[in-house]
This record gives structure tokens, sequence and C-alpha cells, in this order.
């Protein structure tokens, strides 16, 4: 049998076709990916469980843009106009919690000589000391050392308020504490009482702190736990927190603590509609948990009426979260 040829002109032309439909084909994965995507970054504002895990893992998911992006370029075209939907999307939710705040007013001679004249500043630190890790002192004390005016600790189980008491007794001599949570400070409290935020049981308080420069009202907060298909008492301390606040009537207001919340976490909306967090003092997240190799910022604080100066995050103690150091100015 004869086998005949396509004529060679008919060839030339199905080559350009091929690929122009592999084109095509590539276009639209990139297409859709983005969209994917995108729906990925909105699912994180949606309240809920679903809300809370996509915007916890939303600061990771910044790492996929990277290839979309390249493949976008790469097969040319105006799609990857496409492309710059989800990464809009994606820095528009993340980057309240990325940015960071600019470098402390310089020292030197001047600033020593006009140290009389300085801005007053009170060092905020909180930390969950780990239940029954056993070194709640160890915590106190590194957080003394690294220059805390207030501590404020969450897990307090079994002997840790007692172990904090003796490694604070000297250098923060006023206290308040209940249930599992704590507050230590160099300057006199008043005003303490215990918050139950809708649970039942306590797990925050606020206090007044009569700093040198001011009242500052403060809350003390140990969110339960985020659990799937239990989140609604979570969700409920930190909206019943924000009413509480909303309904403080000082100018200065700080919370601090472990709010079981991402920055991202649609259930912070109400707080932050009333306070706002420091970004920090270097460009990054901020994360806390777990202290060996922290992946989110489950703990955080929000002030208002005070001007953050320096915001970070440090060990102490064998605790499972890192601690909480933010430096704020009259």
């Amino acid at each position: 049998m004869t086998r005949t040829l396509p004529p060679p002109s008919a060839t030339s032309a199905a080559a350009p076709a091929r690929g122009a439909r592999r084109g095509v084909g590539r276009r639209r994965a990139v297409a859709v990916l983005a969209l994917a995507f995108t729906a990925v970054v909105l699912l994180g504002l949606v309240p809920g469980f679903v809300g809370s895990a996509v915007s916890t893992a939303l600061p990771w998911l910044g790492l996929l843009l990277v290839p979309l992006l390249v493949a976008a370029i790469a097969v040319r075209g105006r799609i990857w106009l496409v492309a710059l939907v989800p990464t809009i999307a994606w820095a528009f939710a993340v980057g309240p919690s990325f940015a960071w705040l600019p470098a402390p007013d310089g020292g030197g001679d001047a600033a020593a000589a006009d140290a009389a004249d300085a801005p007053a500043e009170l060092v905020f630190a909180s930390q969950n000391v780990e239940a029954l890790s056993g070194t709640a002192a160890d915590s106190a004390t590194t957080l003394v050392e690294a220059g805390a005016d207030v501590i404020a600790l969450t897990e307090l189980e079994g002997d840790a308020r007692e172990q904090a008491d003796a490694a604070l007794e000297a250098s923060h001599p006023y206290s308040y504490a209940v249930g599992t949570v704590g507050i230590w400070s160099t300057s006199p409290i008043s005003n303490a009482r215990p918050l139950e935020l809708g649970l039942g049981w306590n797990r925050a308080l606020t206090v007044d702190i009569s700093a040198p420069a001011g009242l500052v009202s403060v809350y003390v907060v140990h969110a339960a736990s985020l659990r799937p298909g239990a989140q609604s008492d979570r969700d409920t301390m930190l909206d019943e927190l924000a009413a509480v606040i909303d309904r403080d009537e000082n100018e200065r207001v700080v919370a601090l603590g472990d709010f079981n919340a991402a920055s991202t976490d649609p259930a912070l909306a109400s707080i932050r509609r009333t306070l706002s967090e420091p970004g920090q003092s270097e460009p990054s997240f901020g994360f806390t948990w777990p202290a060996a190799f922290p992946v989110a910022r489950i703990d955080h604080l929000f002030q208002r009426g005070l001007t953050p100066v320096e915001n970070t995050v440090l060990p102490a103690g064998a605790s499972d979260h890192l601690a909480v150091l933010t430096t704020l100015r009259y």
C-alpha cells in the first residue's frame, strides 16, 4: 500500500496551530490558578473555622505566588495582568501583619542631654508560659532582663503563679491574677477585676496601671482554643473583649496575651475596630507559635492612645510560645 503524505504546506501550517492551542491552554491554566488562589485568599476573610484556618496559612501561601507570576510571564501575553489579582488580594490580606515600625529615635550625646525631656515609655511583655512547663520563673526573669515594665503571663497552672510571684516580687511589686492569667507591674495597679467574657469562668482580667506619665487601661486575655467545629468559645471571648474595650473611656488602652488567633484572623476584626497592633521592629510577621519553629502569630498586643516604638518576639523559659515585647511611648 502506498502511503500518501500531506503536502509540505499542510504540515508546516499544523505545527503553528498546535503551538497556538498549547499557548491558549497554558494561559487558561494560569488564569484558573490565579482565580483559585484569589478565592482561597477571600475565604480567609470569612468568619468561622475555615476562615480562621485559611487566615493562619495566608502568610505562607504567599510563597505560591512566585511560581504563579513566573508562569504568567512565561506564557506571555496579557495573562500576567490576571496573575496580579491574587497578588493584590494577598498583599491586602497580610499587609498590615507584615508592616514594620520605623527605627527608634537615635541615641548619642544629644539624646542623653535631652533625657529629662524625653517622652515617657512603657515596655509591655506577654507570654503563654505553657501549662506545667515548670519554667514560669525563667520566663519572668528573662522578661525582666529584657526591660519589661508590665509583664502579662497566661496558662499559669500548677505552681506557675507562685513561681512568677517569687521571681517578680522585688522588681514588679504590683500584681493581680485570676484563674490562669496574671499581670505584674513596676507601677501601682488599681481597679483590678476578672473578665469571664461569656465563658462562665475567668480567662481574662483588666487593671488600670498608674504609670508616672499617666493612667493606662490594660487587658490580659487567654482566649479559648481554636478547634474544628468548636471555635465559638474563642470567637465569643474576642467579641466580648472588644465590647468591654469599646466601653472603656480611658484614652490609653492596651490589650495583650494569647488570643489563639492569627493576625489575619477575621475573629480579631471587632478588636481591630477599636485597637491597632504595632508592626514589627524588623520586616517579619512576628510569629510566636510553636516556639521551636514559629508558623503563626497568635500572641498579640493591641493598643490605642500610645505610640509604638519597638515590637519584637523573644524566647523565654521552656514555653511553646515566644514572648511578645513591645515599647509604647506616651
